[in-house]
């Protein structure tokens, strides 16, 4: 198991607060794209990347700077060790396969599968 899934797993099934850095239509600093959904990290809780842990925040439908939520599942990239949080409002859950639609802007270019 990668350290970055090592991580991320710890923060299953727990309330976290996203800091959002790339919100609801924003676009990529870098990259040609559009975020769909609001974008950011877990403060403080830095990833094998050497950025803080990534969280991508479902279920909320306007761009917001910070929210607090539940960490249903993970994002895990089997081809590159920068796993994501998928959080959502409490009392939410959003099926894998709806996930991997609203995530794959980003997300299309690696080989990601949803851990629960």
């Amino acid at each position: 198991m990668s350290l970055s899934l090592q991580l991320a797993k710890k923060y299953l099934g727990k309330e976290v607060k996203v800091v959002i850095d790339r919100p609801l239509g924003s676009k990529h600093p870098k990259h040609d794209f559009i975020y769909e959904v609001n974008y950011g990290y877990i403060e403080g809780v830095i990833a094998p990347d050497g950025e803080e842990l990534d969280a991508y925040l479902l279920g909320i439908n306007e761009p917001v700077k910070e929210y607090t939520g539940m960490c249903i599942a993970i994002a895990h990239r089997k081809d590159n060790d920068d796993d994501k949080l998928i959080v959502v409002p409490k009392g939410v859950d959003i099926e894998n396969e709806d996930i991997i639609k609203r995530i794959n802007f980003q997300e299309k270019w690696f080989n990601t599968e949803i851990i629960r």
